[in-house]
């Protein structure tokens, strides 16, 4: 696939998985007319580095395999929320591809960027349940996510988990009864 032009290999990946270009544009955020010029070769293959990373993610390749990616100067932080996702999608046998069809329309931007890491996980409960629902999890594996997420969340804003470990152990603890 990494000999193959941009543009060639966006539309063979189109035809291979039978994606309509309107459901793609949409999930990369582009406009279904710049998918057409793309793969009509009208227009140079995007040199945006979100616009690439948007692809590669719902194509389930790197970046790199795009010769018009130029790596961005600050890397992406490692997330093992993140990655517990990833495998969990794997682990139910579907691609990113067929992981986002299971989402309605307007969400799939969102969780294409939440994929390729630049947006967060989100914190709010119901939010994240989208995810667990569809990949079809049990509440406790959800509920350890969720706890992940939200530590993660805190520390990263300057709450000292460790100095305040009471408190947010009764708050999980309160948290995990509306999992039951």
């Amino acid at each position: 696939m990494n000999n193959l032009k941009s543009s060639k290999k966006v539309s063979d990946f189109l035809i291979k998985n039978n994606l309509h270009k309107k459901d793609f544009a949409q999930m990369i955020g582009v406009t279904l007319s710049y998918v057409y010029n793309i793969i009509d070769e009208a227009v140079p293959f995007s040199t945006r580095s979100v616009t690439i990373e948007r692809i590669a993610t719902v194509m389930d390749v790197l970046p790199e395999d795009f010769e018009e990616y130029v790596i961005e100067q600050d890397p992406v932080p490692y997330d093992k929320n993140l990655d517990k996702i990833k495998q969990m999608i794997k682990n139910n046998g579907l691609s990113t591809l067929e992981f986002l069809k299971l989402f309605e329309r307007k969400k799939r931007l969102k969780i294409v960027d939440i994929l390729r890491g630049k947006e967060p996980l989100p914190i709010n409960i119901d939010d994240l349940r989208a995810f667990f629902d569809v990949l079809k999890t049990g509440k406790n594996e959800f509920f350890d996510l969720w706890q992940n997420v939200m530590e993660d969340n805190l520390k990263n804003n300057g709450f000292d988990v460790e100095k305040n470990k009471v408190l947010l152990d009764k708050m999980f603890s309160c948290a995990k009864k509306s999992f039951e």
